[in-house]
């Protein structure tokens, strides 16, 4: 699997849709400008994004407010052009720690991200999928995040990449930790020190903290460096034959409360 770029609404989903057909699941990037309406204050668009429009009407920071419209579209646009469907019928809602669903939909599962100029959207018909995207050079080394978040493996690990990459290693860590906590629906509310994965030159793999195995066949991670700038990571729960289970709504060690901020 890899993610797939799309260059706005005009743009084909034609590779999605054969994506989701073939694998099940999908992940797609696309810049924030490509899926910005001209004017957030235009008719139509409260009915495009539903009951998010109230959201917006609160929001008053003006990237937020540009991110968070061109995000739902972009979501909605996509789950719509797999489930045949147009994006005006589904509505986008919202589990208890800001995990978002399609409501009225158990076919297709759902899982958003945005960071400055980019958006991802992560679909799936198998299981349960998360996707979270960080500017691949956000500076996180160096300020105590590492020992916030890392593991020990992870963090004798860290000492072994060359200094030059050590914080976009960081990043990667970061960002599939988040990707898999929103799988399991607990947001940042699962304490990022209590799982780890491998290092960047081996394939993905969920570790516990002593650098053991911490995940099922049933669990794939990805993650990918999008427009050479941003790591976009992503965590799919695959229980096979198609179905959506709710094992994958109980972690797979045990969730701790974080005090840190919800879902984006």
């Amino acid at each position: 699997m890899r993610p797939l770029r799309n260059r706005g609404p005009a743009d084909s989903w034609l590779r999605v849709r054969r994506e989701v057909e073939s694998t099940g699941t999908s992940v797609i990037y696309a810049a924030v400008e490509d899926w910005l309406p001209d004017d957030l204050e235009r008719p139509g668009l409260a009915a495009a994004l539903g009951r998010d429009h109230k959201r917006l009407l609160e929001m008053t920071h003006v990237p937020n407010r540009s991110r968070f419209v061109a995000s739902r579209l972009l979501l909605k646009s996509a789950a719509a052009a797999v489930l045949g469907t147009s994006p005006d019928e589904l509505e986008l809602a919202y589990k208890p720690g800001g995990r978002p669903h399609l409501r009225g939909v158990d076919q297709l599962d759902v899982s958003i991200s945005h960071t400055e100029e980019l958006l991802v959207v992560g679909l799936t018909r198998n299981g349960r999928i998360g996707v979270d995207m960080e500017n691949a050079d956000r500076r996180m080394l160096g300020l105590g995040t590492e020992r916030q978040v890392c593991t020990p493996c992870e963090l004798e690990a860290l000492e072994s990449v060359a200094e030059d990459r050590r914080n976009r290693e960081l990043v990667r860590l970061w960002t599939l930790k988040e990707a898999y906590s929103k799988a399991i629906g607990q947001g940042l509310r699962f304490r990022f020190t209590e799982f780890g994965f491998t290092p960047e030159d081996q394939q993905v793999q969920m570790l516990r903290p002593d650098g053991t195995p911490g995940a099922g066949w049933e669990w794939s991670f990805h993650s990918w460096l999008a427009e050479d700038a941003y790591t976009l990571s992503a965590a799919v729960y695959d229980p096979g034959f198609g179905s959506r289970d709710g094992a994958a709504d109980r972690p797979l060690l045990p969730a701790v409360p974080d005090p840190r901020s919800s879902e984006r």
